[in-house]
């Protein structure tokens, strides 16, 4: 398929595009109603106006409460002085304006290149990755974690470190995940960036112990350690290296251990490599996959944190294989084993994310050239590289208690191909989605439930 060359020709073809995208999402997939910003805001609110303990509040008919550290309550009170849908209108903006930032950096200094109608089939594309759907449809935090630490690597690629380790730090500090990152600042040997990310986690998290004593105990002495609180570790959203065991049956300790300390020698040596060749991008990629796939629960919306992959891939030439990886995210594939994933069949199919990241993680290019195109590079070329195809076809189906989603890329029409973004020319793939129904919330909480469960907080 042909790119349009006239301005009406473009503004035709995102308009049924975008149809296309809207009409999808409202009928086909099943969407989350923003249960986890409800989750948010139920706490936020209970704790602040009715005395409640942070860690007791249970979403009412659910046993899903508030799984993250103190300090992410903490960050997140102002909600409480809002009204429900001032609170979801307000993550709307903020996911929004976080997708904006990763999407810039990502993009590297040539954003500009792409224009309003390369903009627009980027928006096209991401609107059905699956990940990110979930991200805005629960109303969660990953994207607002993901802009703080590519913001550092940003600052750390640009000669502008003096601030770097913040983002990082207060990352680390409203959830455990982005504390990878600091190992990767040790890694190197950015000792003054490690220290001050290190030093941001520790003051907000003393912040909150000062704020909310006993949930700070609480959590630290032990809901921490209690996986069950976040959910079952053999749900098919986990995508991680603990799901894959669990849903084999294996729930010990000790396998999982090896194979997390197996896949972070991997990630030390080719963040290592990265790091030594300038690669600042796939440094950062590939330690948001190893965060991933060493996390004891990776629901799917959490594999946001494989888009910077995608540049990295489109980056490295690889558009094709970008496509291809971006199509299979978006099919919800795992789905289809949601009921029995036994069999070979189920092992390798309802594990197929994991497989991917792990894959990513052991195959992603790096070690570009210093004059090759970097998103993170500020003196990267500025001229537009020769067209590249990719054909990231999509489908939909649902996802960890919400909607899935399909994708199409923006190579459902195409554009120039450039740092960072997968636009390409001449694909030939459309849209397709399939859904099931959605499962119920499979997370669980501690026992002590706060009195306010039988009725939510006003909105």
């Amino acid at each position: 398929m042909r790119t349009p060359t006239t301005d009406r020709g473009r503004v035709l073809l995102v308009l049924a595009l975008a149809t296309t995208v809207t009409v999808f999402t409202a009928t086909v997939p099943l969407l989350r109603d923003w249960f986890d910003l409800r989750v948010y805001y139920g706490t936020v609110h209970t704790w602040l106006h009715h005395g409640g303990r942070i860690y007791d509040y249970h979403v009412p008919g659910t046993t899903y409460g508030f799984t993250y550290p103190p300090f992410a309550a903490v960050s997140m009170a102002p909600m409480g002085y809002l009204g429900l849908g001032g609170a979801i209108a307000a993550a709307l903006v903020l996911n929004l304006l976080a997708l904006a930032v990763v999407l810039r950096i990502l993009a590297g200094p040539g954003w500009r290149r792409y224009g309003w109608f390369g903009w627009a089939l980027v928006a096209c594309g991401l609107a059905l990755f699956e990940p990110l759907r979930d991200t805005f449809s629960f109303g969660q935090v990953n994207l607002l974690l993901l802009a703080l630490v590519l913001g550092d690597g940003w600052l750390l690629s640009t000669g502008r470190g003096r601030w770097a380790g913040v983002g990082i730090g207060l990352a680390a500090a409203i959830k455990l995940t982005p504390a990878l990152f600091i190992g990767l600042l040790l890694v190197a040997r950015r000792w003054k960036a490690a220290a001050v990310a290190t030093a941001v986690a520790l003051a907000a998290t003393g912040l909150a112990a000062l704020v909310v004593p006993s949930a700070s105990k609480f959590y630290w002495t032990q809901a921490m350690w209690d996986t069950t609180r976040v959910g079952r570790l053999d749900y098919v959203s986990n995508q991680s290296l603990q799901g894959v065991l669990a849903r084999l049956g294996e729930t010990g300790r000790p396998l999982w251990a090896a194979a997390v300390l197996l896949v972070l020698c991997v990630w030390a040596v080719r963040v290592r490599r990265a790091v030594v060749a300038g690669d600042w991008t796939a440094a950062f990629a590939l330690t948001g996959l190893t965060a991933c796939l060493i996390s004891p629960i990776t629901w799917v919306h959490h594999l946001v944190w494989l888009l910077p992959s995608f540049a990295v891939l489109v980056r490295a030439g690889h558009a094709r294989i970008a496509g291809a990886l971006y199509a299979v995210m978006c099919t919800s594939v795992v789905w289809l084993w949601f009921d029995d994933s036994s069999g070979i069949d189920g092992f390798l199919g309802s594990n197929t994310y994991t497989w991917v990241t792990l894959g990513l993680l052991l195959w992603l290019p790096t070690g570009q050239a210093p004059g090759s195109r970097r998103p993170f590079n500020r003196n990267a070329s500025t001229t537009a590289p020769a067209p590249s195809t990719a054909a990231p076809a999509t489908a939909a189906v649902s996802a960890h208690p919400g909607p899935s989603s399909s994708a199409a890329t923006a190579a459902a029409t195409g554009t120039a191909a450039g740092p960072g973004l997968g636009l390409v020319r001449n694909a030939s793939s459309e849209p397709t989605g399939s859904t099931r129904p959605a499962a119920a919330k499979p997370q669980s909480s501690s026992s002590r439930a706060s009195s306010y469960t039988v009725k939510p907080p006003p909105a």
